[in-house]
């Protein structure tokens, strides 16, 4: 029987199955997927819904990536430290931290050679609704709270990194 929502099973024995080719592929081939996916899902759902649809499936993929490739959470600075070191060797990007709110719940992080968008041509639109997702779906994980994250600089306006400001949903941030 298929499986309803994804499991790390799905992805199978990549090492196996690409004997020669191996577990790397050009960030090209990865962003004629992404772009492709991203324009189909607006000509048929809209801008709105295709950035949820796009955030959903990067909460997933967040919460995948820390299940199964992450060490159990012991406290945010260990957390951190093994996901920079995690995002780096899977070649997503290179994730700092600017700043840490715990009170407020609010953190803002770069992420510099962003798989998504570094090198684009500069368009004046923010395209890494996946990376908001996963994000929000990696500090879930990390904190038990969900996060809002949103986009507030990107390669494709202009800026030579992704910034990413997180904000715990209301009401959870005192508990």
């Amino acid at each position: 029987m298929e499986e309803k929502y994804f499991s790390w099973s799905r992805i199978g024995d990549i090492a196996v199955g690409r004997e020669n080719l191996g577990l790397d592929m050009p960030v090209a081939v990865y962003r004629l997927l992404m772009y492709n996916l991203m324009d189909e899902l607006k000509e048929r759902f809209g801008q709105e819904q295709a950035d949820r649809i796009l955030y959903s499936i990067g909460y997933r993929s967040g919460l995948a990536i820390a299940a199964n490739l992450l060490e159990p959470v012991g406290d945010l600075d260990e957390f951190i430290i093994d996901l920079q070191k995690r995002l780096k060797d899977l070649k997503i990007g290179i994730l700092r931290i600017e700043s840490v709110d715990l009170e407020n719940m609010h953190i803002v992080l770069t992420v510099d050679e962003d798989l998504d968008c570094s090198g684009l041509p500069v368009t004046g639109e923010a395209v890494c609704t996946y990376d908001e997702g996963l994000i929000s779906g990696l500090l879930y994980h990390a904190t038990g709270k969900e996060f809002t994250v949103k986009e507030v600089d990107c390669w494709a306006t202009g800026d030579r990194t992704c910034r990413f400001e997180a904000y715990a949903h209301r009401g959870e941030a005192e508990g």
